[in-house]
């Protein structure tokens, strides 16, 4: 769903009507979970929730990517996903409160409510978000004049030397973007390392579950899950904000992913409460290399602005098999200690940041070859990729 969303996207050139509509249905279908009375229909609701939802986050990343140069884009990937991290902070705090507090009103359970009221909230915000969100540089007339029109499209014409509209597609096919991105092995190269990566992360679907092993009541253990997402916040915040003022990815990615692994360590380690709840907020920095990694991508490929949203839904999309495998990891017959589901998570951070090493070589290669070019040709430093 992923990829025709984007090439659609793509083609409308309209994010501004076609995210928010996504998540007006999102919401609805949400509220309507709420109301579901059988496994049958909380699955239905669930596939649909997946379906309107997978429109959003590489259409997210794919707007954005058309209105920042490489340069600024990873702080802007950071606070776009921070948005997450945030609900993931705030929605323990949320849900603590409805389910303590909502149970029996009107006659419906607390968990119903959670869904009421979520899903409500959801829609609230993408109606407002049609009214607040651009549209793409070159069709954004309400917001901007001509001069200003010209001049984001001359900034990004700067940044990787050619522009972002549609005299950068090829003519010769009517899926240029398509066989593109399928074309190309880093598209499939970036998509595997971000699936390990997805892998060593499923952890932060369970946090409430991981919180538990600290030994405190259901609603404690909610509001033991705040801090470390909002610990996550920060840092994915500051290293994504440095990671655009060096013009560097590779390390940003790496040492985050590396302080996450001493965060398995210690709660393989030890079940000691404060270790384990140290261990907590070192896994969830994690998410600040996850940032960094999604913003690397979209810098990798530039152009076509097609090609771009094909990729960047193509990896986003593939990466979620890392997510059915987590899902697996954390059995309840493995815990208290987690053992096997740490190790697990341990590999995958490894393996991505091999991964991510051996891709960093490649592009500096390539950076070689246009810098050997250029001065055979007598030419100006042009393009080259960010490491």
């Amino acid at each position: 769903m992923q990829i025709p969303s984007n090439l659609f996207l793509n083609y409308i050139g309209k994010p501004s009507i076609y995210l928010p509509t996504c998540m007006v249905l999102w919401g609805a279908i949400s509220c309507l979970t709420g109301t579901t009375q059988s496994f049958t229909g909380a699955l239905l609701t669930r596939f649909f929730l997946g379906f309107v939802e997978a429109a959003f986050f590489p259409g997210a990343l794919f707007l954005l990517s058309k209105w920042y140069k490489r340069s600024e884009l990873g702080l802007r990937m950071a606070l776009l996903s921070c948005g997450f991290l945030i609900s993931n902070s705030f929605g323990s705090l949320m849900a603590s409160g409805i389910l303590s507090g909502m149970q029996g009103k009107l006659g419906h359970a607390a968990w119903r409510w959670l869904f009421y009221i979520e899903g409500a909230l959801t829609m609230l915000v993408a109606v407002i978000a049609i009214f607040v969100l651009p549209d793409f540089p070159e069709n954004s007339h309400y917001f901007l004049s001509l001069e200003e029109i010209r001049l984001a499209k001359l900034r990004m014409q700067e940044d990787v030397g050619v522009s972002d509209g549609e005299e950068t597609e090829r003519k010769d096919s009517r899926f240029p973007g398509l066989y593109e991105a399928l074309g190309d092995w880093r598209v499939y190269w970036l998509a595997l390392a971000l699936t390990s990566l997805v892998i060593s992360l499923s952890f932060s679907a369970f946090f409430p579950t991981l919180a538990k092993t600290l030994g405190y009541s259901p609603t404690i253990t909610l509001l033991l899950c705040a801090p470390p997402w909002g610990f996550a916040t920060i840092v994915a915040f500051a290293v994504s904000r440095h990671s655009d003022k060096t013009g560097e990815r590779f390390f940003h990615i790496v040492i985050p992913l590396f302080i996450g692994i001493i965060g398995f360590v210690i709660a393989i380690s030890t079940m000691r409460l404060a270790a384990r709840y140290v261990a907590l907020f070192l896994m969830a920095q994690s998410y600040a290399g996850f940032i960094c990694f999604i913003t690397w991508s979209s810098n990798t490929f530039a152009r076509s602005p097609s090609k771009r949203a094909v990729a960047l839904a193509f990896i986003n999309a593939f990466s979620q098999l890392g997510s059915i495998a987590g899902s697996y990891m954390w059995q309840k017959s493995w815990g208290p200690t987690y053992i096997r589901s740490y190790a697990i998570c341990i590999s995958t951070n490894g393996l991505c940041i091999v991964m991510c090493l051996i891709f960093r070589q490649v592009l500096a290669k390539q950076n070689k070859h246009l810098q050997e070019r250029e001065s055979s040709a007598d030419r100006p430093s042009g393009y080259r990729y960010l490491l």
